[in-house]
């Protein structure tokens, strides 16, 4: 009769990728934690706006210069601080989908952010 891995047949099959799936779990907690202590930045109008978001993408501050708030002209703030947080926000995305890329060897995963 035929064995699996690990011995046992299939059950051992079963149990090697069971450590298998628990190991990739531990590493993706890991990198989970990691990533809430890494800090991204965007900024927008040459550093006029700068956002910083953390890389579970959580907005940790916003700073905005002083020559940049013209009451006669709050659309262009706002779009200042749209461009800044898109740019922080795709930044800490790129790094999470890398360092996700490298725990699972480049298999995309569904439902990992």
């Amino acid at each position: 009769m035929a064995r699996g891995f690990g011995g046992g047949g299939m059950g051992g099959m079963f149990r090697e990728m069971q450590k298998q799936a628990q190991g990739m779990q531990q590493r993706m907690a890991a990198l989970q934690q990691d990533m809430k202590q890494r800090v991204y930045e965007g900024t927008a109008g040459g550093g006029k706006v700068t956002v910083h978001v953390n890389g579970q993408r959580e907005i940790l501050a916003v700073k905005i210069s002083p020559d940049v708030v013209d009451p006669e002209d709050v659309e262009m703030l706002e779009d200042l601080v749209t461009a800044a947080v898109s740019q922080a926000l795709k930044t800490a995305a790129d790094a999470y989908n890398d360092e996700m890329g490298k725990l699972t060897g480049g298999i995309g995963i569904p439902g990992l952010m």
